[in-house]
Formats: structure tokens, sequence, C-alpha cells
């Protein structure tokens, strides 16, 4: 179809602008096999599991620390390939960046960072909670979750929230071959959401899936305050796995 312009005395295209447009597979994720990946607070419990499963799988990875000896002893302890450095070096040396420290830390961290950060794919794994004689809890958060707050600081950066429920111990675990759990994925930007779930899935037996934008965090991130309550009552490392997908 053609719409002819008298002015000018020249045939134009109409585009047909109610045509579908094609459906992407939810599931053909893309190759980040090449990814570096940086991880600061990585000398925490969630941050050395993960560094050793991508470590495992063939990434370079590199811990921070706000003390880059302790960070560099972490990483020859754990005999994997990864290595260790201050914060600020390990953001702007990796091509993703994990933020993978306690809640408390969260703001002050990110400021220290952002420059390095600019223009990469940040994931924030941070759970805001607090503990007390009956246990866990989700403590609110001004912005609406950790992930949230880091985006608002993180303006140049794509900032992703994702791994929030899973299991430390399993992942630090020598003789745990394969991973039982899901992980969900909060995020408003289509291919840095897909390239998490891809990072997820580099760990064997874990699966990323997309749960929302990053509106619907907070869900995700006060659920590791219940999966707490979970393992307490059963003696178990909980996580989670959705059905039906």
């Amino acid at each position: 179809m053609v719409n002819a312009n008298s002015s000018f005395g020249r045939v134009t295209p109409v585009t047909d602008s109610a045509a579908p447009k094609p459906v992407r597979d939810p599931f053909e994720l893309p190759d980040v096999k090449g990814y570096t990946i940086g991880i600061l607070g990585g000398t925490g419990d969630q941050g050395r599991g993960l560094a050793r499963r991508w470590a495992m799988a063939g990434h370079r990875v590199i811990i921070g620390s706000r003390n880059a000896r302790r960070a560099l002893d972490v990483a020859l302890e754990m005999g994997v390939g990864v290595t260790g450095t201050d914060n600020p070096s390990c953001a702007d040396e990796a091509d993703i960046v994990v933020i993978a420290i306690p809640w408390a830390g969260h703001a002050e961290l990110i400021k220290s960072v952002e420059e390095e950060l600019k223009g990469k794919i940040v994931i924030d794994i941070v759970n805001p909670m607090g503990f007390d004689k009956r246990g866990a809890f989700a403590v609110q958060v001004e912005e609406g979750s950790a992930v949230q707050q880091a985006a608002s600081m993180l303006p140049e950066s794509r900032v992703v929230g994702a791994f929030h429920n899973v299991s430390a111990t399993w992942l630090l675990d020598e003789s745990a071959v394969f991973i039982n759990t899901d992980v969900l994925v909060l995020g408003d930007d289509r291919e840095a959401t897909d390239i998490v779930q891809a990072l997820a899935g580099r760990i064997n037996g874990i699966r990323g899936l997309y749960g929302g934008p990053l509106r619907n965090a907070a869900a995700v991130e006060g659920l590791t305050a219940n999966l707490i309550s979970v393992n307490r009552r059963y003696k178990a490392h909980a996580g989670i796995r959705i059905t039906d997908v």
C-alpha cells in the first residue's frame, strides 16, 4: 500500500503499524561463556559460593573487598582460579558486576564504585533483612527494595536483581554437583535480564527465570526471610522451584 504526497510529487510507502511483532522464545538465551564476572563483597559466603561455581564453569572471576589483601587471600584459599583485589578495581576489570554485601553497607559500597559501574550490567543479590529472637524478617526499603535502591544510585548502569534465594551452603559444598533451585531474575532491560538468566544457567542445576520488572523485587528479596525460617525448622538449605515452566 502506498500514499501519494501531492506537495512533493512522490510516492512513499505506508507501513502497517498493526502488523504483529515476532514472538521471542523466552528459553532462547545468549551465549555468556566469555564474560568476566566481578563480585563486590566476594569474601562473604554468598559471594564466594557464586565465585566458585562460575569459576568451575570456566569464567574468569574476580572477588572484591574493601581490603585487597583479604580478597587476594580468600581467592587463593578457594583454589579454583579466582583472583582478588579491592572493590573499585574489581568493578573496573569485570564485564558484569555482582553486589553481594550485607544490607547495612549496600548504599555506601555503591556510592564508592559508581564511576566504575557505568555502562555495565550490575546484579544486585542483597536481601534487606533483620534478625531478632523470633528469627529473620524483611526490612522495608525507602526505594522499595535493595535492587531499586541500586538502580536509583546507578542511573548509567543496567541493574538487575537475582540470586536472592540461593543457599550459600550449597554453592560452597564441594560435594554438591547439582544445585537444585531456580533463580528469579528481575529487571527492566530485556537484554540484561536474558544475560543474567544465562549466567544463572552456567551453574549446574540452576535455572534462571524472568521474575518481572524491578518494582517486583521486594517480594523476592523478602522471601529469603521465609526460607531462613524453613531452614531453621527443618534443618535444611531450602531454595525455590517454579512449576509448569
